[in-house]
């Protein structure tokens, strides 16, 4: 028996190889399963930030168009009636030369020192 093979050891060679190629394919399976799942993850990413902007953009006009609903304008007669009356008391100087104006009396406007001396 030392030259022929026996059927024991045929199948046992036959069982190895058998373990083997099933051991690769199922690794290749995996490889691929793992993917499609990377791939599918990513596509699930980008169609979350594609809503989250989709949702942004929305806001954005719902606030536009509710500002602009809710404008406020200027109420022209109340504005024209109180300059009126400011104007007729006295109240319209400025704020530097009070209503009475300039006194020119107290002013030296004609030294010829320089400034601070």
């Amino acid at each position: 028996m030392s030259g022929a093979v026996s059927a024991t050891t045929i199948a046992a060679i036959a069982a190895g190889a058998a373990g083997v190629g099933s051991l690769a394919y199922g690794i290749y399976s995996g490889n691929k399963q793992a993917g499609v799942q990377k791939k599918e993850l990513q596509n699930q990413e980008q169609a979350q930030q594609e809503a989250e902007a989709t949702q942004l953009s929305t806001e954005r006009q719902n606030a536009t168009a509710e500002n602009a609903a809710n404008q406020k304008s200027p109420d022209v007669s109340q504005i024209l009636a109180r300059a009126a009356t400011q104007g007729n008391s006295g109240l319209s100087s400025t704020m530097l030369t009070g209503p009475g104006g300039v006194n020119t009396g107290n002013l030296n406007l004609g030294k010829t020192s320089l400034l601070g001396s």
